[in-house]
């Protein structure tokens, strides 16, 4: 399963009204795979949203420190591919971090998406947490 940032948040912050599922589903997945960008990203999502820093940033450090978790490192090569994948769908509105996310879950030949963000499901994949 693939972890995205709206994914994560909803493992973190218990009032997230998917909070129990997203839970119960990072507990129960065979393979858990995200990347450097959406790590980014959720230290940012949780800043705008106001939590505690601390919690948040604890949080980030244990899914760093998740021997169960793979977390691949965004490459400058990487990041590049990514670029022109979404120059060549200028009619979406997928961000630069869901970019490398589909690609890498293509290249994985993975489907699922512990998410809630719509763009995986315009990308041909499946989001969990709908």
């Amino acid at each position: 399963m693939f972890l995205d940032t709206s994914g994560l948040f909803c493992v973190f912050h218990q009032d997230e009204v998917q909070h129990g599922e997203a839970e119960r589903l990072f507990r129960v997945a065979r393979a858990r795979l995200t990347h450097s960008y959406v790590l980014a990203e959720f230290v940012a999502l949780c800043q705008a949203r106001r939590l505690n820093r601390a919690a948040s940033l604890a949080f980030a450090r244990a899914t760093l420190d998740n021997p169960t978790l793979e977390i691949v490192w965004v490459s400058q090569d990487m990041h590049r591919v990514a670029l022109t994948y979404l120059q060549s769908r200028l009619d979406k509105s997928y961000s630069l971090c869901d970019a490398v996310s589909f690609l890498l879950m293509y290249e994985r030949g993975m489907v699922e998406a512990l998410t809630t963000d719509h763009h995986f499901d315009q990308a041909g994949l499946r989001r969990l947490l709908i």
